[in-house]
């Protein structure tokens, strides 16, 4: 097991991890949450929420100005961050694109819904909505066409230099070469530059978006989800993968169980 006393980084997913995937509560995970912070491990948010969602939830979960990474890996914070007030011009002009592609295909982004839809088909409250749609460099999409038509969307996707992936519930259009993974190397690097020397990381997720951030973190708990998608990673170190009997935030704790030693 590690010791709380090493230098440690813990990189986790939101919805269906550290977040109940029905209530979005944390209650099983609070009392590692809590020897975290007195261990002042650091504790780095990578979510497909948005940064107007994931900067009060660290408020709440007692972490603000920790790196982030948000949408997944298409937005990343390195430092302090403030909510931003309205969509960016990026993810306006990235709606514009897609509208286009609506001729061909039969899909949903956020921007084309209310914050009442949102909520609806969410289970988040109307604030919460409304921050969901706060973007600054990637959609949401309800696809409603045919899953073989899939493939051919991504091709399409491709060609505005755009990029495909699944998450627990949705589908996230975002910047071609951005992701979970590539975002963990900004944020890992970030810390070495800062003290000299690299963290041992630990990364928990549940979704087939979590697999680029779960191959590259030394340390991997595979959260029991709901996806159709199972997730599998390409990993040949499998002593350093644990695939959680518990959904949610009791397969967080379970994860922690496992690889970390909590009486330290």
């Amino acid at each position: 097991m590690l010791s709380l006393n090493a230098s440690l980084l813990i990189v986790t997913d939101l919805d269906g991890s550290l977040l109940d995937h029905h209530d979005y509560n944390w209650d099983a995970a609070s009392e590692w949450l809590a020897r975290l912070k007195q261990h002042q491990i650091p504790l780095v948010i990578c979510s497909s929420k948005t940064a107007a969602e994931i900067i009060p939830l660290q408020k709440r979960l007692g972490i603000i100005g920790a790196p982030f990474i948000a949408e997944n890996g298409a937005r990343v914070a390195l430092e302090a961050q403030t909510p931003p007030e309205e969509p960016s011009a990026a993810y306006r002009a990235l709606c514009h694109t897609l509208q286009g592609l609506q001729a061909q295909f039969r899909f949903n982004g956020f921007h084309q819904f209310s914050d009442a839809d949102v909520a609806r088909f969410t289970g988040l409250t109307l604030a919460e909505a409304s921050q969901s749609r706060l973007r600054e460099a990637s959609e949401v999409v309800l696809w409603r066409d045919d899953e073989h038509r899939l493939a051919a969307f991504r091709e399409a996707l491709s060609e505005h230099n755009l990029a495909l992936t699944q998450g627990g519930r949705f589908w996230h259009i975002m910047p071609a070469g951005s992701g979970k993974g590539i975002a963990l190397e900004q944020i890992t690097q970030h810390f070495a530059q800062q003290e000299g020397q690299p963290r041992i990381t630990i990364g928990l997720g549940d979704g087939p978006n979590d697999v680029p951030m779960l191959e590259r973190v030394d340390y991997a708990v595979v959260i029991k989800g709901f996806s159709k998608t199972p997730v599998n990673l390409q990993r040949s170190d499998t002593q350093n993968v644990y695939h959680t009997a518990h959904v949610g935030p009791q397969g967080w704790r379970e994860g922690l169980d496992y690889f970390l030693a909590p009486n330290d």
